[in-house]
């Protein structure tokens, strides 16, 4: 039995939440740009769970940009997928089991154009969402809006409001909320700004562009929740027969979510009725304080973790989480360094408290196989974006040396020690074993290594100011705190060295 609209009223899996009927018969108020993992898992569940709760009443309209073929599985299917939400919620296992009905219906761009066109005469759809990946919010100068289908996302989009606002004669009543979720800085406004410079490059009139300056709503927004896809074959069989059903687009995420979407607009959040029903939603006028909190506090900790972890011998972030000296590592890293620098007037202590303690449950997620080889990936560039600022901030707080960031910046030093170059691809050793470095600074440090000793390494290294902007071998005691550390784990001494801290902290505390 295929999942489908007729299949429905003979589902009885326990525990499994399914649609109600009447759903199938709500009107279509949203496009969405993108048929990818992260829009299900994310914008789509909220909306469907809206729904089911009857506070948004609306369906989604999808585009497949992508590819040559139509939207196959999704027809066969009726747009309807089921969501798989695993994970630690305040150290509690979650198994959540759901039916999505959110997805009304999948357009090709190439074989459904002008179909997609006719949704802008619908006066209930007030929402557009997309995620085109990063490389999606580009300026085309060549796209034209006469093509059918114009090539990039801003040109689509700037077609389908131009259509609306020719249906309805310029009237500011049109206008859309437009949310794009691409994982930019500013990506509302970004889009915004595009799409001026392509009206104006397809000689549109200045009536037009001033509508789509002031009638519609670009919001930036910021997402977060980890979307794998499918679920592994043998996880995705067992749990099609325990369902009773065959769902070729079924889905599994974390439980831990959130879509911060910045606007000031009252007319905006009527269209987002469905941020009613889910805490992980938040529309304020500024989505800063959600950006700073997700980047220092979760990726920052990947970025001083992940070399660390790594050399010490675990592959995934849910195998270093169960090594009980690494996870009181994770925890007093986050706790007693980076959420003191964090801290603001937009950012309470209790808050950043609450958010580390919410990345404790997803590193300890057993669902997810997140790999620290792969958050190694431009280690440089992440270690200078995210923490840099962090251990900056620290000394211009207090006095004393961060040792869980020193800690994390010696393992980042020894991990770019190159241990040979083949073809152009630069490699590092972990007991014998190779492993891929990949950052644009590895020559750089397999020059360094190969001329300079540990305490060479790191002064040369943190003296850089190419690399991070700053002088660090000039923080007092930093220096040397990381060459301490370094020395350590060059003998191996990962767990030693972790314990150590460890037990000194505790007798600073008696």
């Amino acid at each position: 039995m295929i999942l489908n609209k007729q299949s429905i009223a003979t589902i009885k899996a326990e525990g499994l939440s399914v649609p109600f009927a009447n759903i199938f018969e709500l009107p279509e108020k949203v496009l969405q740009f993108g048929t990818g993992v992260l829009l299900r898992g994310l914008p789509d569940y909220y909306i469907d769970k809206a729904n089911k709760q009857n506070v948004f009443n609306g369906r989604v309209v999808v585009v497949k940009s992508t590819g040559n073929g139509g939207a196959d599985e999704f027809s066969q299917q009726d747009g309807l997928f089921t969501h798989c939400i695993k994970g630690v919620q305040n150290n509690v296992l979650i198994e959540e089991d759901i039916i999505n009905a959110s997805i009304s219906r999948v357009l090709s761009a190439k074989t459904d154009w002008a179909e997609i066109l006719k949704c802008a005469a619908n006066p209930e759809m007030k929402l557009v969402l997309s995620n085109t990946t990063e490389v999606g919010i580009v300026l085309d100068e060549n796209d034209k809006i006469t093509n059918t289908p114009p090539s990039s996302f801003p040109g689509k989009l700037l077609a389908f409001l131009h259509e609306r606002y020719t249906i309805f004669n310029g009237s500011a009543d049109a206008g859309m909320v437009i949310v794009p979720t691409e994982l930019i800085i500013d990506n509302g406004t970004k889009l915004k700004l595009i799409i001026l410079q392509l009206a104006k490059l397809n000689n549109l009139d200045a009536a037009f562009i001033n509508w789509l300056e002031t009638a519609n709503d670009f919001c930036n927004s910021l997402v977060d929740r980890i979307v794998p896809g499918k679920l592994p074959a043998d996880q995705h069989g067992a749990t099609e027969n325990r369902l009773g059903y065959k769902d070729d687009l079924m889905i599994m995420s974390e439980v831990y979510s959130l879509w911060a979407i910045e606007t000031s607009s009252e007319k905006s959040k009527q269209v987002l009725s469905f941020a009613q029903v889910d805490k992980g939603i938040v529309i304020a006028p500024n989505i800063n304080k959600f950006r700073e909190l997700k980047l220092r506090l979760l990726n920052g900790t990947h970025t001083f973790t992940c070399g660390l972890a790594f050399l010490a011998g675990f592959d995934t972030v849910k195998e270093a989480m169960v090594d009980k000296p690494t996870s009181l590592y994770v925890h007093d890293l986050m706790t007693h360094e980076i959420a003191p620098c964090i801290e603001n007037v937009e950012i309470s202590r209790l808050e950043a408290y609450e958010f580390a303690k919410g990345v404790i449950d997803r590193f300890r997620n057993p669902n997810i196989d997140h790999r620290w080889l792969s958050i190694t990936m431009n280690y440089t560039g992440k270690m200078k974006m995210r923490n840099q600022p962090l251990i900056v901030e620290h000394y211009k707080r207090n006095d004393d040396v961060p040792q869980y960031m020193a800690i994390g910046f010696a393992a980042y030093l020894l991990f770019m020690k190159v241990e040979q170059e083949k073809d152009g691809r630069y490699y590092g050793s972990r007991n014998g074993t190779e492993y891929h470095i990949q950052d644009e600074y590895a020559a750089y440090y397999q020059n360094l290594w190969q001329t300079e000793k540990a305490v060479g390494v790191v002064n040369t290294a943190l003296s850089n100011t190419e690399l991070w902007g700053t002088d660090l071998s000039k923080l007092n005691g930093f220096a040397d705190a990381v060459t301490n550390y370094l020395l350590a784990f060059m003998q191996g001494k990962f767990t030693e060295t972790l314990t150590d801290l460890e037990q000194n902290k505790e007798q600073v505390g008696t």
